[in-house]
């Protein structure tokens, strides 16, 4: 039962990751009216900007007790526990992940589909492919999208996409090219 709760907090976490990302994310309504709202504007404009640690540390220390009183009270304490942690567990492997992602070239094949199908939601639509870890809550809501090359533009190349003289890296050009900036390329 003490891994079936853990692995419910961990299915929670991954649809929040979802709902959070699609519509505090995303939402005109929501956007400046959330933390993560802001923090993720600036994300989204400035490339590399992450929310500082502190701040999802803070988060993390908020919700344990906030889910694991009403599911502890209900179902037994090692339970509630064990939920907390697999949601808590899961949303700190969400961030290192998605940082990863932006700041490491990684190796094989979920590394590769996770930079694909998170960078296609950076650069080229927004309104589809929020899930970060998995597509599967995509797949659920009909967000996902399935990206052949990304265009990344210039201002935001990741450095582990580009070689000295600023080029997409030999092993990267069948995934992406840059998109220069109008002013750059005339």
């Amino acid at each position: 039962m003490i891994a079936i709760a853990a692995l419910a907090g961990i299915a929670t976490w991954s649809f929040l990751e979802y709902v959070i990302h699609r519509w505090a994310g995303h939402d005109r309504r929501l956007v400046k009216r959330t933390m993560f709202g802001v923090e993720h504007t600036r994300h989204h404009s400035e490339g590399d900007y992450f929310a500082p640690n502190w701040k999802k540390a803070l988060m993390a220390i908020v919700i344990v007790p906030l889910i694991t009183v009403p599911v502890g009270a209900l179902l037994g304490w090692g339970i509630g526990l064990a939920y907390s942690l697999g949601f808590v567990g899961f949303y700190l492997t969400y961030e290192w992940l998605h940082r990863r992602l932006h700041v490491t070239a990684g190796t094989g094949p979920y590394a590769k589909w996770a930079r694909m199908h998170h960078f296609h939601h950076h650069f080229h639509s927004p309104a589809v492919n929020h899930g970060v870890t998995s597509p599967i809550w995509d797949w659920v809501f009909g967000t996902l999208v399935w990206p052949e090359q990304i265009r990344v533009p210039e201002r935001l190349a990741m450095r582990w996409l580009r070689d000295d003289e600023g080029e997409i890296r030999a092993e990267h050009r069948e995934d992406y090219a840059l998109r220069r900036s109008k002013r750059k390329a005339a």
